[in-house]
């Protein structure tokens, strides 16, 4: 059998295993102990690799080379490092360490490295090498500079992680950079950016040199900002307002002391927004302000957002009435704190496609069915984490959502396997359920498998 498959048909059956991380992992050992044929086909096809170093020496160096040496169709790679504890004299190995991957990947387009902050010489030999690259995310140190950006011609998605404190600047003057690299540095000069998504983590209202980076960015459609106390210092405000015109989707995950004038600079100065989602920030009266003057968003995600009210929400209600198709109440007491909230919700956003309510462990069954009986043409529910519901919440469910392909009732205590089982059998569009395995059935096993059911337990 061996002998009749040909390397471009072992490549093709390669292609087609199963994707997942548990089945991808039994995949790879299986094929990797047929023969060492089959080992290095499979190695000379594989398009994505995931590599974790347990602890980062001089020494990784020459392995991790001639490991990457065998996978020459790479166009996506992740590489992580286990071990936290790092000092400033680890920058020049994690400096080696992108050579090393810039070296033995030219063909990359997406490439995450987590090892550690990296400097600009070492982006910049990143992007000679791999300069088809779309997506890239790194480690910074301070003091930030963002020029070297620039030097990447396809880059459309940059993730940056701002660690340490201030450091020394190993970036060297302009100068000396120039000459050793022949790369042009001009504080003074902006570029204009291909970058259509960018996310920021750990930005400070002192770190200078952001403003560049908000004054380059004329094509931005996604931003994400991860524990940001600023968005850079005093003359990057006006560069943050400009970049906001075009943006179609933001996201603000734990940046409290800045989250409101981003809120309330959006509002002003973006007509195109129409995905939001906050996590753990937001006043009552700057999320008020937003949903009062917003009009046109899709999708509201709001996750551990304590200060949001029930008059807030009751605003964007009545003002999306007709265009909101996703909603996301994660762990927000508002949801407990105001009864009867979720009925006039469902009763104003009848045209909701997904509702996520996760983790709101006070949730019962009569706030609920209040929001579900207005709710038909749902197709995605998430309601992992709520202990309260029972029975009758799927029962109201198998009724009302008669559109419903994804649910999402993993530990919700209150439900047994009797009701999932009817659930499944009443559920006529269902395609992915998630649920704990003792609460599946043999008969609601046999109903999803008739019914090309996915259930991921």
């Amino acid at each position: 059998m061996d002998s009749m498959l040909c390397d471009e048909l072992l490549q093709e059956i390669f292609t087609r295993l199963p994707s997942t991380p548990s089945s991808s992992s039994s995949s790879s050992l299986s094929v990797s102990l047929v023969s060492k044929r089959w080992l290095h086909v499979y190695r000379t096809s594989k398009t994505t690799l995931s590599l974790r170093i347990l602890l980062l020496h001089y020494s990784v160096l020459p392995s991790l080379s001639s490991l990457l040496s065998h996978y020459p169709s790479l166009s996506s790679l992740s590489l992580h490092i286990s071990s936290s504890d790092h000092s400033d004299s680890d920058s020049a190995l994690f400096d080696r360490l992108l050579v090393v991957v810039s070296s033995a990947c030219s063909t990359l387009k997406h490439l995450r490295f987590l090892a550690g902050p990296v400097f600009m010489p070492s982006l910049i030999s990143l992007s000679k090498a791999c300069n088809h690259l779309i997506s890239l995310t790194v480690s910074l140190s301070r003091p930030l500079r963002f020029y070297w950006v620039a030097s990447f011609p396809c880059l459309k998605d940059l993730s940056v992680y701002v660690s340490g404190g201030d450091g020394v600047d190993q970036n060297r003057s302009f100068d000396d950079f120039y000459r050793e690299t022949g790369f042009c540095l001009e504080d003074g000069i902006d570029s204009e950016l291909g970058l259509e998504s960018l996310c920021l983590s750990g930005i400070r209202s002192d770190d200078s040199g952001v403003g560049w980076l908000w004054r380059s960015c004329k094509r931005l459609k996604k931003l994400q900002l991860k524990s940001c106390s600023g968005i850079g210092d005093g003359g990057s405000f006006s560069s943050f307002v400009d970049c906001l015109k075009g943006l179609e989707e933001i996201e603000l995950r734990t940046c409290r002391s800045t989250v409101d004038v981003v809120l309330m600079k959006l509002a002003e100065n973006c007509d195109s927004l129409n995905s939001l989602l906050l996590y753990d920030g937001g006043s009552r009266d700057g999320l008020l302000q937003f949903l009062s003057h917003t009009r046109s968003l899709s999708t509201l995600r709001l996750q551990s957002c304590c200060l949001v009210t029930g008059d807030g929400l009751r605003t964007l209600g009545v003002a999306m009435s007709s265009g909101l198709y996703e909603l996301a109440l994660i762990n927000c007491d508002v949801v407990e704190r105001e009864p009867g909230l979720l009925s006039t919700l469902g009763q104003n956003l009848r045209q909701l496609r997904k509702l996520d309510l996760s983790y709101n462990e006070m949730l019962n069954d009569k706030e609920l069915i209040a929001m579900l009986v207005s709710s038909s043409y749902l197709i995605e529910l998430k309601l992992r984490g709520c202990r309260r519901l029972s029975n009758v919440s799927m029962i109201s469910m198998s009724k009302s959502c008669k559109s419903l392909e994804n649910l999402d009732i993993v530990n919700c205590c209150g439900i047994d396997a009797e009701a999932v089982e009817l659930f499944v059998m009443n559920s006529p569009r269902l395609r992915r359920l998630e649920v704990e395995e003792n609460k599946i059935s043999n008969a609601a096993r046999s109903w999803a498998s008739h019914k090309l059911v996915e259930a991921v337990i």
